[in-house]
């Protein structure tokens, strides 16, 4: 009778650790997928969440929220936003977006949707994004002249001084767009550059209004720049098309007789995103 005792208890023991096995394997899959729901939340929000925010609207406790964010941080998948408490996508996220838009098929169809630009307007074109508090180029077309500014691609510039960064901030709802801009660093670039927050906004506001927008030599003397938006099937701004010229070349004024172009070239863009 004591001898069936250690048999018994052995089997209780290795059941409970079959048990332990399964129940890992069930919760790491688990645990992946609610990891991939809360980067889509927070991509798809377009900004920061806080922890509870992220808990309700994925319906987790708040622990398990927790415990997601943790590992997503330490993995570089998000990133603290100004104010501890709230989280953003992070630089490992980003990458992983900026090389899923530069892959294969789609990346070569967006390419010559910039080439017909390109050649319709003789002028540089470019296609990019917002990344965090910068604008990201996603792919660049050279106009063929010898004066030319070369930016290359995964290249970042300021949002504050370039035509699709304002686009950018102009699109973002109040609260976001003020948040974003009281972070920014409004470095001069040119005397043209705009340093003022309270102007920034204003400038942003008129840019809502029109529909596209400018760089009056803001970026770089000598240079000026028209932008227009990007939308996705659901109609939210995901990207910007952008032409550049020096001013010995064309002036602002004869830049946007090309909005009509840059806005066409950018209906082709909506299904390849």
């Amino acid at each position: 009778m004591t001898s069936a005792r250690p048999k018994r208890a052995a089997a209780s023991s290795q059941a409970a650790e079959s048990e332990s096995v399964t129940a890992d394997v069930a919760g790491s899959g688990s645990s992946a997928e609610r990891s991939l729901r809360l980067l889509s939340l927070l991509a798809s929000e377009g900004r920061a969440l806080s922890l509870a925010e992220l808990a309700a609207q994925l319906a987790l406790p708040k622990g398990t929220a927790h415990r997601i964010c943790t590992q997503l941080l330490a993995a570089g998948f998000l990133a603290r936003d100004v104010e501890e408490r709230f989280y953003n996508v992070g630089p490992a996220l980003r990458q992983l977006a900026f090389d899923t838009l530069n892959h294969g098929v789609v990346r070569g169809l967006r390419h010559d949707v910039l080439a017909d630009l390109v050649r319709q307007v003789d002028e540089t074109c470019n296609f990019t994004t917002l990344d965090g508090a910068q604008v990201l180029y996603l792919d660049r077309v050279e106009a063929h002249w010898p004066l030319r500014l070369t930016l290359d691609v995964g290249s970042h510039v300021p949002l504050h001084c370039t035509a699709s960064g304002k686009l950018f901030l102009s699109q973002m709802l109040g609260k976001e767009r003020d948040r974003l801009i009281a972070g920014l660093t409004l470095t001069r670039m040119t005397r043209n550059t705009i340093v003022s927050t309270a102007k920034l906004r204003a400038e942003c506001d008129a840019i809502a209004v029109r529909g596209h927008s400018c760089d009056a030599e803001e970026f770089i003397a000598g240079l000026i720049a028209v932008a227009v938006p990007v939308r996705n099937a659901a109609g939210e701004v995901r990207a910007a098309i952008a032409l550049h010229a020096p001013t010995a070349r064309m002036t602002l004024k004869d830049a946007l007789k090309r909005i009509d172009a840059l806005k066409a070239a950018a209906a082709r863009m909506t299904p390849l995103l």
